[in-house]
């Protein structure tokens, strides 16, 4: 091919797919973006069909690459393959898709982990903090240089988690609901989401949403809403967005606390669209709550994209050396 990948680094999430190939010295040698990555809803092999397309396309961009379908592993040669991949949520399904990315024979070695590792990686130095990721979901990661992780299953309701984008819009409905016909506390919720959609009561968006004319994935779109609805002094609204706050802490707290960081300064990196949204209300109150639990850590969020993170990995595990891992983040400032 003219050139020497070292590291494959795959950021997949359930909207969009990042390849970034990157040299032995740390130069990205090429990039290119697919669709999303649902193995739960595809089949595991169509899934990783649309991360191979990618791949193709980013193998196409190298410099003599010789196509989509020319081989990226020239014999002899040493590429690992740094996946970080939505719906790999335990690690009985990271190894279940990385036997099936190592099938595709796309490097020498695969490691799968889940997609917050990419987004810890990408905001850190060295392999050593915790990441909480509330987007549609809430997921929280922790790791050390030794090594040593911890994690949460993040699989929903069934394995304790509260919270995330769509969780939020499910309790705002729930509480605006109940504020409408008598059964709960009195909340502009109640007025608020409707409105978003042109309509006059909770009762009609409650019609709307049950018989499909206005969509149920369009539930997302309440998320802000509430958080506007509590900056406006909403009791009800300000409740959830405190709760929000609360699990942030509670999951990075743990993590924390299992890899024996709760007494040192770490990095508490904080991404996802909810939590990149910087809504005051909920910044101060995480702040205020994780200076109480863990005084030295310093809390941030995350701009840097997770497909570095899934490179730095892949770094970390090829051994590069500090001079290479800085040259790859330089790239991405």
């Amino acid at each position: 091919m003219g050139v020497n990948v070292s590291v494959v680094a795959i950021d997949a999430g359930n909207s969009k797919t990042d390849v970034a190939l990157i040299g032995e010295d740390g130069t990205v040698l090429s990039t290119a973006r697919g669709g999303g990555f649902q193995p739960p809803v595809v089949g595991v092999e169509t899934a990783i069909d649309v991360l191979a397309e990618t791949l193709g396309r980013a193998v196409a961009e190298l410099p003599g690459g010789g196509g989509p379908h020319a081989p990226l592993t020239p014999p002899g040669s040493s590429v690992h393959v740094s996946a970080c991949l939505a719906n790999a949520d335990l690690p009985v399904e990271e190894a279940e898709l990385a036997a099936a990315l190592e099938a595709r024979g796309w490097g020498s070695s695969v490691e799968v982990r889940n997609d917050t590792f990419a987004i810890l990686r990408a905001g850190v130095d060295e392999p050593r903090g915790v990441a909480v990721v509330c987007g549609a979901g809430i997921n929280c990661v922790g790791m050390t240089p030794d090594g040593r992780s911890a994690r949460f299953p993040a699989i929903g309701r069934i394995s304790g988690d509260w919270g995330g984008g769509s969780g939020l819009a499910e309790e705002a409905l729930w509480f605006a609901a109940r504020a409408e016909d008598g059964r709960g506390e009195a909340s502009e919720l109640a007025r608020a989401l409707p409105a978003h959609f042109g309509l006059d009561s909770m009762y009609a968006l409650i019609e709307a949403l049950h018989r499909g004319s206005v969509p149920m994935v369009r539930r997302h779109e309440l998320t802000p809403v509430l958080f506007a609805t509590a900056a406006a002094g909403d009791a009800v609204a300000l409740a959830l967005v405190e709760r929000l706050a609360d699990e942030v802490v509670a999951m990075a707290s743990v993590a924390l606390s299992r890899l024996d960081l709760l007494e040192e300064e770490v990095p508490v990196l904080l991404g996802g669209s909810v939590l990149a949204a910087r809504h005051p209300q909920l910044d101060d109150r995480i702040a205020v709550l994780l200076a109480a639990r863990a005084p030295k850590a310093e809390v941030r969020v995350v701009s840097e994209p997770p497909v570095l993170g899934a490179a730095l990995l892949g770094l970390d595990r090829t051994g590069a050396g500090p001079e290479v891992h800085r040259r790859l983040r330089g790239q991405y400032v």
